[in-house]
């Protein structure tokens, strides 16, 4: 074999994307020396997201000042993929390590997300990729607009940043500012999960409790979102009471779409066109992908099944290297999934098996890289 793609998410608790990577690529030369090796890392949109897209295609990391999860100065950062293109991690801002024992949706902002996006427009970016995930907030990007230059107004016409506890003081908005700012930017948004804005599967119900939201908070934070659903409707002509991946992050799907007049698209498809996974296949003789496990779920956008579409398309063979095969996954092989191994040599406990991940991945593709060399 003359060229191998080693395209794999994170071992969720356990091993890195990069990582995996290492281990892959080290197993592949170790039985066929000369085989052009391709890593691509993937995140999901939250937290690496922009040293996963970085090691991928190249570029560099952008340092600036914004607001933390509580309005207070930090240092953060995002990613120059070249000139005009710049990828940004929600969690950089708004993610749960920067409130510690400070957990409170009801209070955080993601104002500091839109400060990171406003310096990368300052800086020429004229696409921008922003990745959804490990958030600290409840507001509806409320936060996030008001850096780009969103109004919100309650109802003595005082203007003021709405956080997840304020949304329902919001009276009336004006992103006449923002809108004329992102003329000529395009905005895609990394979101892989379908939960609506607001109700029983929404942001408040299903993700605020991981936040810090007691069950009197989460009704107080659904309510609000709903009435900013509607505000936004009345103001931005958006309609995103049933969007899916409104919900997520705090609603900030829903804000990404109404203030920032961005598409929500699955990671992986947005990783996949980033990096031009479609033009490296060309040549390719296989794929290796994986994930810590693959399941039913998997069929929902995740990261094995979207790099198997792509290659079926071009018949390429797409080998998965798992931590954990679940039940009913026969229709990932209908999906372009030639053949799965999970890494486990014997039952057990995800709390024991962690330890011997980067080992038992490291054994697995040996062997697999051995039938692989004979056959060749």
């Amino acid at each position: 074999m003359k060229k191998i793609v080693c395209i794999p998410d994170s071992f969720k608790g356990t091993l890195s994307s990069s990582t995996v990577c290492e281990v892959m690529k080290e197993a592949i030369h170790q039985h066929i020396p000369d085989c052009n090796v391709i890593t691509i890392p993937v995140a999901d949109g939250g937290e690496g997201s922009v040293d996963a897209f970085l090691s991928a295609v190249g570029g560099e990391k952008v340092h600036c000042r914004v607001f933390n999860p509580y309005f207070e100065p930090m240092e953060s950062f995002y990613g120059r993929l070249n000139e005009h293109t710049a990828v940004i991690e929600m969690a950089a801002a708004a993610g749960l390590p920067l409130v510690l024992n400070r957990l409170n949706p009801s209070l955080t902002t993601t104002y500091g997300v839109g400060e990171l996006i406003l310096d990368a427009i300052d800086h020429g970016a004229q696409t921008i990729i922003v990745g959804l995930g490990g958030s600290c907030t409840n507001d509806g990007g409320c936060g996030a607009a008001a850096a780009l230059g969103v109004k919100f107004f309650d109802k003595a016409g005082t203007p003021f940043i709405p956080v997840g506890n304020t949304l329902k003081d919001i009276a009336r908005i004006d992103a006449s500012l923002a809108f004329e700012k992102l003329k000529g930017i395009s905005i895609v948004t990394m979101c892989d999960i379908d939960n609506p804005m607001y109700g029983l599967n929404g942001a408040a119900h299903i993700f605020a409790p991981q936040k810090g939201a007691n069950a009197q908070m989460v009704l107080e934070l659904d309510k609000g979102l709903k009435h900013l659903a509607s505000m936004m409707a009345e103001y931005c002509n958006v309609d995103v009471t049933t969007l899916a991946g409104g919900g997520a992050a705090g609603a900030m799907g829903a804000g990404m779409v109404a203030f920032f007049q961005s598409t929500l698209q699955m990671g992986i498809e947005t990783i996949l066109d980033v990096v031009k996974f479609d033009e490296i296949l060309n040549d390719t003789d296989l794929v290796f992908t994986g994930e810590g496990k693959i399941d039913s779920q998997t069929l929902r956008g995740k990261v094995a099944v979207g790099v198997a579409q792509r290659a079926l398309k071009k018949s390429v063979p797409v080998i998965g290297v798992v931590g954990a095969i679940g039940e009913d996954i026969n229709d990932v092989y209908s999906k372009g999934i030639t053949a799965l191994f999970s890494i486990n040599p014997v039952p057990m406990e995800f709390e024991e098996a962690k330890h011997h991940a980067k080992r038992n991945l490291s054994i697995t593709m040996d062997n697999i890289m051995r039938t692989i060399a004979k056959i060749k």
